[in-house]
């Protein structure tokens, strides 16, 4: 079963052959059943007990699980005109039953991870895959010093992952020379020392497209003319010629239902100063932005108002779109994220040590993304093969099951049988719904594994 997943894992080095094949045994019976515990989801306590010592051992690290995936994952992005580099930062809540090790969230009762994600994306959000991880803490003496740190080096602050992940948006550029590569972040990766370091990159660089936290502001006008004149980044664009208007579909948030938005969209390119405390460290940049604003909107606090600063032509409002879609398409990460949580269940994993636990994340990882993938994959391609995906056990079961008839002479489409692991997940295939999401496919698919399994023990003829 899943046999797609454990491919994910060829070619594996933990040192040792029989770690090897444990590991593609291991992740082949998590994907199996993903929301269930471990101990639920190995059949046997020997399969049991080889996760745990998996886990457990010295020689194996979340780099070198992720490492045959993240190859994978570039040999699809050479494939690709454009592919994002979409980064985050998710919180993994491990306060009620902690490793020994693991240290502390924002308060000293709150005990977890903090888990940076890189996910390779299409413009169309089809996920190609993780290309990197990385996990941090904190000690008691660091809470509630934020304010504190503002003056140490980038290098010494949590944000330098950030800045990490643009180098290694960069380092992938190189890696895939006739793809260009765009990494793509929220308000958080708003620093001003990823804009200078873009413009030092010797070689292929990233572009980037960054939504801004901090209003800056722009060189001084007219120097020679009397006092100093700045202005505000914001106001710059606000007081621009109007480039075009959109209407964007907006997917269900905590905080505000799916809806239709109105927007108008300026965009100009921009000088700006650097932080006033290291003006004399660091030079002015260029870039260009573009801003994005609601148009009656709803007036509840959910009202589009977006400043995206981009290395991205701004020339043609088709230019100017493609910004705009590659940092919608941002909001893959989010998804993914909920599928880590709610479908991997990892913050119910119960392992005693840090090492323990972050291998094991790692397998979840690559497990969170394959449900990810087909999701987008029966949205983008839904007219492909099915055996594209899924095996022939797997595929012929679920016809079977799901709409009680003869299978047919040759393998229905990925999108046909989407629908039919979905309706086993919940989906209810009304005409007028949208294509399944991931828990309905998350579900499903748990389900297909035990009819597989039957399929292939019992015979079909059954």
């Amino acid at each position: 079963m899943c046999d797609g997943i454990a491919n994910e894992l060829e070619g594996i080095d933990l040192g040792d052959e029989r770690r090897n094949r444990r590991s593609k045994k291991v992740i082949e019976t998590l994907a199996a059943n993903a929301e269930a515990s471990i101990n639920m989801a190995c059949a046997t306590w020997h399969d049991t007990i080889g996760a745990y010592r998996l886990f457990n051992s010295p020689e194996v690290t979340p780099e070198k699980i992720l490492q045959p995936h993240r190859q994978a994952t570039l040999v699809r992005m050479r494939e690709e005109p454009v592919v994002l580099i979409v980064q985050d930062t998710t919180e993994l809540d491990y306060t009620k039953h902690p490793a020994e090790d693991v240290r502390y969230l924002n308060t000293e009762h709150r005990r977890g991870l903090y888990v940076h994600h890189h996910l390779a994306v299409l413009p169309d959000k089809l996920c190609l895959g993780v290309v990197g991880s990385e996990n941090f803490d904190r000690d008691l003496e660091s809470l509630g010093k934020s304010h504190e740190r503002r003056t140490l080096p980038i290098e010494e602050k949590e944000s330098y992952r950030w800045l990490k992940g643009y180098r290694l948006a960069c380092e992938l550029a190189a890696e895939c020379p006739t793809t260009q590569i765009v990494s793509v972040a929220d308000r958080e990766c708003d620093i001003y020392d990823i804009f200078v370091d873009a413009s030092k990159q010797d070689g292929k660089r990233a572009e980037y497209v960054i939504r801004a936290q901090e209003d800056r502001s722009t060189l001084e006008r007219n120097p020679a003319a009397g006092p100093k004149v700045y202005c505000k980044v914001r106001d710059e664009v606000r007081r621009s010629p109007l480039r075009g208007t959109r209407i964007l579909d907006l997917c269900a948030t905590p905080k505000r239902a799916a809806r239709q938005a109105a927007v108008e969209i300026r965009a100009i390119p921009v000088q700006v100063k650097p932080p006033h405390a290291r003006a004399h460290l660091m030079p002015s940049v260029t870039h260009n932005v573009v801003l994005v604003q609601e148009v009656g909107g709803p007036n509840d606090g959910t009202d589009i108002d977006w400043l995206l600063i981009t290395t991205l032509s701004i020339d043609t409002l088709e230019q100017i779109l493609l910004v705009l879609q590659y940092y919608v398409a941002r909001w893959v990460v989010e998804i993914y994220f909920r599928i880590l949580k709610s479908g991997c269940r990892v913050e119910q994993i119960r392992l005693e040590t840090k090492h323990r636990l972050l291998n094991c994340l790692a397998f979840y990882q690559v497990i969170a993304w394959r449900v990810m993938h087909l999701t987008y994959l029966n949205r983008t391609v839904p007219e492909i093969s099915c055996t594209a995906a899924f095996t022939t056990s797997e595929w012929k079961s679920v016809w079977r099951v799901a709409t009680r008839q003869e299978l047919p002479k040759k393998p229905p489409s990925l999108g046909e049988l989407m629908k039919l692991i979905a309706q086993l997940g919940g989906y209810n295939n009304r005409a007028t719904e949208p294509p399944p999401g991931p828990q309905s496919i998350w579900v499903g698919m748990r389900r297909m594994v035990d009819f597989a399994i039957a399929w292939e023990s019992f015979g079909p003829e059954l």
